[in-house]
């Protein structure tokens, strides 16, 4: 199994993850046109593509699902609470509840509740029977469910959203603030550091800080909070950006 993101932040967000001959493509907050070149670059043919899955529907992650879904005529995966709240509809939505795993050709998946100001949002592990990917962004606080989706996994694409003390000292109106630092908001760097020390980290071979506000957050402050709790230099924690995201990382 492998992963990659097409980019990571406030902008835009898309990830792949590939196992045997199945290529998902878990949300598209990109234009079709910047996700074509976005996947190319990453040596991707969008026809590969086999479903999309949808964590929740802010811009960000849900803004060219429709669009890339109908070009391609691919089933989208989604929340009923998701699909209430998207404006524009793909033509094939399927439809999965949050508590229960299901299959995408090759893949596992096992979705899982996050506390977000959105309507129904999900989260992910996937997994090929062997290993384990656990996605986590777009969620205010920290869960013991979330813990336990995410226990031993061999590799976490982790949001680490904001530095509490640039967010509180920054440009953001107090509301907003408040949101984004909020128990549904997003989590922080300290609060990512503090899932990583709560997990079984004995298989795991990879660590992405994700999801980093471009006003809020460096990522070297993310990197460093994260190489703290793995005992590893801050310059050895990959960071997906927005502008490139990150490029594919394998688990064996």
């Amino acid at each position: 199994m492998r992963f990659a993101s097409l980019g990571s932040g406030s902008r835009g967000n898309a990830t792949v993850v590939e196992q045997g001959e199945t290529l998902l493509l878990v949300d598209c907050g990109f234009s079709l046109r910047e996700t074509e070149q976005r996947l190319r670059r990453l040596g991707c043919e969008p026809e590969r593509i086999a479903a999309l899955l949808v964590t929740h529907e802010h811009s960000d992650h849900l803004g060219g699902v429709a669009r890339f879904a109908r070009k391609y005529r691919l089933p989208v995966w989604m929340t009923a609470g998701t699909r209430a709240a998207c404006r524009d509809l793909p033509p094939q939505v399927e439809l999965f509840n949050s508590h229960t795993p299901f299959a995408v050709g090759d893949i596992e998946v096992q979705p899982y509740p996050v506390p977000h100001d959105a309507r129904d949002p999900a989260q992910f592990v996937f997994g090929n029977g062997a290993v384990r990917l656990g996605l986590l962004t777009d969620a205010g606080s920290l869960t013991p469910h979330i813990e336990q989706q995410l226990n031993g996994c061999d590799a976490l694409f982790l949001e680490c959203n904001h530095d509490s003390e640039m967010l509180a000292n920054g440009v953001y109106p107090p509301p907003l603030k408040a949101r984004v630092g909020g128990s549904y908001g997003h989590l922080s760097n300290d609060q990512a550091a503090q899932l990583l020390g709560h997990l079984d980290l004995s298989v795991l071979q990879h660590v992405v800080a994700a999801h980093l506000s471009e006003k809020n957050n460096t990522p070297q402050l993310a990197r460093a909070a994260l190489g703290a709790v793995l005992g590893c230099n801050a310059d050895e924690v990959a960071a997906a950006d927005q502008a490139n995201g990150i490029g594919w990382r394998e688990l064996r």
